[in-house]
């Protein structure tokens, strides 16, 4: 599991009985995980604590309770990035702080070449990898159905410094914009996605994880440059290995641009202890 510990301004204080109190900068805040299914607590004095909570409510959905009086938003660092949290109906922040460890890579690999990058981030959401692409020199394309998550992401790009960078916002839907770059015969030299389990595109379009994904890998090959560095897929969907999406780059991306695939789960660790709260799982290609 790669794990993401090179936070400063976030820490995930505790988990106990289906709930993680984490902070977010000087924020406290407690939230639902269907993965925290043990009981013990292993800083029960720090609950008490806590700015805010979210509950779940019986029927669907939920709403935050405040203990205390928040800002509508407020920014945390990781390394020289900069987010805006805001705290969102179904539990969210805006930000997935486990998605460091690819950030980190995403990083790494766009610096060590000696050529501008063009990166694509498909179902962007608040440009987590956007931010972290442009911040290593990459030219970026951000695609998400969503006129709310894509201006987040102007603010989370400003917010780095980096609103002067190249990169283009598209309110799409993903299918949509992807056969129509291929039409335009554009390419990008690095591809990443989050897709949902499921969700609706702009026209209402429907995508559900396990009917598509395979079919846009397939359709995201057609826009892969000659010398492509490499391809990301990020899931939360439950159910699904992280082998799958292993096989799938392997079936699409690796037969047709030599490279390796590799594999694995992404987590949190709790602060000053050695539980680990698993986050999601990946799937890269890469050259």
């Amino acid at each position: 599991m790669d794990i993401a510990q090179n936070w400063s301004e976030y820490e995930l204080i505790d988990m106990a009985n289906g709930e993680k109190l984490e902070k977010w900068g000087n924020k406290i805040l407690i939230r639902p995980d269907p993965q925290i299914i043990w009981k013990q607590k292993q800083n029960p004095k720090a609950w008490d604590k806590a700015d805010a909570i979210y509950k779940r409510s019986k029927t669907g959905g939920g709403n935050w309770e405040y203990k205390k009086r928040l800002p509508e938003s407020w920014q945390i660092k990781y390394k020289n990035l900069t987010f805006n949290i805001k705290p969102m109906g179904f539990k969210h922040t805006g930000l997935f702080p486990e998605q460091a460890v690819n950030w980190d890579w995403i990083i790494n690999k766009i610096k060590t070449e000696k050529r501008e990058i063009k990166v694509l981030n498909l179902f962007a959401y608040t440009g987590g990898a956007t931010v972290a692409a442009l911040s290593a020199g990459a030219s970026v394309c951000h695609v998400d159905s969503s006129k709310g998550m894509t201006a987040w992401a102007k603010e989370n790009v400003a917010s780095s410094g980096l609103a002067d960078k190249k990169v283009r916002y598209i309110v799409d839907d993903v299918i949509k914009f992807v056969n129509r770059e291929i039409r335009r015969g554009n390419k990008y030299d690095a591809i990443i996605m989050d897709p949902p389990s499921y969700g609706r595109g702009t026209n209402g379009e429907i995508w559900q994880f396990e009917e598509n994904i395979c079919d846009l890998v397939t359709l995201c090959e057609q826009v892969l440059s000659e010398d492509p560095l490499f391809f990301l897929i990020n899931s939360y969907t439950t159910g699904i290995s992280a082998k799958v999406l292993e096989n799938i780059l392997n079936l699409n991306i690796e037969k047709k641009h030599k490279g390796s695939v590799t594999s694995g789960e992404i987590g949190l660790p709790m602060k000053n202890s050695k539980i680990v709260l698993p986050c999601g799982i990946y799937g890269k290609w890469e050259k």
